[in-house]
């Protein structure tokens, strides 16, 4: 074994509803080597051209989920579901056998946005056609009901039947960090795409748009574009989806101006508008229409787990968690690649699930189990983690945390790290502890605005109240400082994200993938090697969701 070196003595409050002592920091085992080797394989192939994307229920996933397990029997792990090593997740494949057009009457003259270029459409109705027509439009502001903010984008307006058109982000995302009634530039759900789908089907409405922005929202239309341009998944329901809206999707900035513009509205005076509490819905005086014709594939897609058994508490769980999936085949670029390999997000997280568990079973069982969970169908909106988190393998109440890996970093090393959704969880004392050893720092996300904390597999865990950190290398690179971190993380987003040009790279920096890795090592060593229970902190939205679960324990 490796040297064994006492975690830091700092304190740690580990509070729980059952227990609200605070255990010592178990004897956690150094640093170890994470092999570099490991991660360029798997991020290679789970990211080349003969994984086709990743896409869920595709024959692709078929060769992607038997790669990763065979990956966690190389590394030593044991199947992580009885004998199994995956958790099937019951998916609906929606398929648009035709582009549905989207068209406006009511103006001076009929008005029609086109597929790809102006709008984006699908549904979550698993039925071979979906049709709304002539559907009164209203602008309902940013599309919140959040009576405990004092705040109604729907007040007094029926919009059963009718077609929304809400603002992408929270009303003062552009006010300082923790200005504003919704905590100023820290997206809060309420800002978050999927929450305004949800609202808009609990008022009943037929079809909802988001106008898309490229700052509030954090990504360009064409993110937009490949993330709605193939198949929606969405997971198996009994009444086939029908509780979502019928229609959802998203305008073009320059659609919705001539939108509004055909309704005599200005979209700049009305985004203004909708900032200020006590906005009301303005009905435009338009009709819309639009028809989806679909085809309908139900299938089983899967979970991949993978567990290092508990030495004497093997019941008590440590979660690893990363999402295999990625876009599959998408709009092509200039060179005509048409598929989204998906190399950094996330096939680089997977190949960080391997290399832990490498490193995990090298140094032997600590006392708790570690299980290493990589989930589907995260890019269409949490599926995976998100049936996992509601039919757990091993009890939520015994597990004892986890932490979430979605892109690794290849920039090179950095003297920070960033906490996603800082504030919320005692896991980040331990971060911090380990930090430290490193002769780095943690801080806050940069960009809160661009709600993070909602957009990755830890949220599904943590409404459900395990304790999970989304934690990541920062910008300010020990080569090149913040400008160079800055710069890459911008070239990213602006180039790769969730496109083509998501590729492997051989000239890519491992040196700060290895170092973040090796946290979260430490991390998951400490809490599997103790007897802490980490909670999220008294404030946090989780917190009364991990104390039940405690207490049933």
């Amino acid at each position: 074994m490796r040297s064994i070196v006492l975690a830091a003595a700092f304190g740690l409050c580990a509070c729980t509803a059952a227990n609200t002592s605070a255990p010592a920091a178990a004897p956690v085992p150094a640093f170890p080597a994470i092999s570099v080797a490991t991660l360029k394989t798997v991020t290679q192939t789970l990211s080349s051209d003969a994984f086709e994307g990743r896409a869920p229920a595709t024959p692709a996933e078929d060769k992607t989920v038997s790669y990763i397990a065979a990956q966690f029997e190389a590394a030593g792990l044991k199947p992580g579901n009885g004998e199994s090593w995956y958790q099937d997740v019951p998916l609906v494949e929606i398929t648009a056998t035709s582009k549905p057009a989207l068209t406006v009457t009511g103006g001076d003259q009929r008005l029609t946005f086109a597929y790809q270029t102006d709008m984006m459409a699908g549904t979550r109705h698993a039925v071979p056609k979906v049709e709304v027509s002539q559907s009164d439009i209203v602008l309902a502001g940013y599309g919140i009901n959040a009576p405990e903010r004092g705040w109604n984008d729907y007040a007094n307006v029926d919009v059963k039947g009718k077609t929304v058109v809400v603002l992408v982000n929270d009303p003062d995302w552009q006010q300082p960090l923790g200005q504003g009634d919704f905590e100023g530039r820290a997206m809060t759900y309420y800002g978050r795409w999927t929450y305004k789908f949800e609202e808009a089907a609990r008022q009943g409405a037929a079809a909802v748009f988001i106008v898309h922005d490229t700052e509030p929202a954090s990504y360009g239309w064409n993110v937009v574009q490949s993330s709605w341009g193939g198949p929606l998944l969405d997971m198996q329901s009994a009444d086939d989806g029908r509780s979502n809206v019928p229609v959802q999707g998203w305008l073009s900035n320059d659609a919705a101006r001539r939108l509004l513009a055909a309704a005599g509205q200005d979209l700049d005076a009305l985004t203004a508008a909708a900032k200020q509490k006590g906005f009301r819905p303005v009905a435009l005086g338009l009709k819309a229409s639009v028809s989806l014709q679909n085809s309908i594939r139900k299938q089983m897609s899967k979970n991949v787990i993978g567990v290092l058994p508990g030495a004497t508490r093997p019941d008590e769980t440590v979660l690893y968690t990363a999402h295999w999936d990625h876009l599959g085949r998408c709009g092509a670029d200039r060179t005509g690649d048409d598929i989204c390999n998906g190399a950094l997000d996330n096939a680089s997280g997977i190949a960080a699930l391997v290399a832990l568990a490498k490193a995990h079973v090298d140094e032997g069982a600590p006392a708790r189990s570690l299980v290493f969970l990589a989930v589907t169908a995260e890019e269409s909106g949490l599926i995976g983690s998100d049936y996992y988190a509601t039919h757990p393998v091993y009890p939520l109440g015994k597990t004892v945390g986890g932490i979430n890996i979605d892109v690794l970093n290849v920039a090179g090393r950095a003297r920070d790290m960033v906490v996603v959704g800082r504030g919320k969880s005692e896991l980040e004392a331990i971060l911090e502890r380990w930090s430290a050893r490193q002769d780095r720092v943690v801080l806050a996300e940069p960009t809160p605005e661009r709600g993070y904390f909602y957009r990755s597999d830890h949220f599904s865990l943590a409404k459900q109240g395990v304790p999970m950190l989304y934690a990541e290398a920062g910008e300010d690179l020990r080569d090149g400082g913040v400008a160079a971190g800055k710069a890459a993380a911008d070239d990213y987003t602006a180039n790769r994200y969730h496109g083509p040009k998501d590729e492997y790279d051989a000239n890519w920096d491992w040196s700060g993938a290895v170092e973040d890795l090796q946290l979260y090592y430490a991390i998951g060593r400490e809490l599997a090697a103790g007897n802490q229970w980490p909670n999220w902190y008294p404030a946090a939205e989780f917190r009364a969701a991990r104390d039940r679960s405690r207490a049933g324990q």
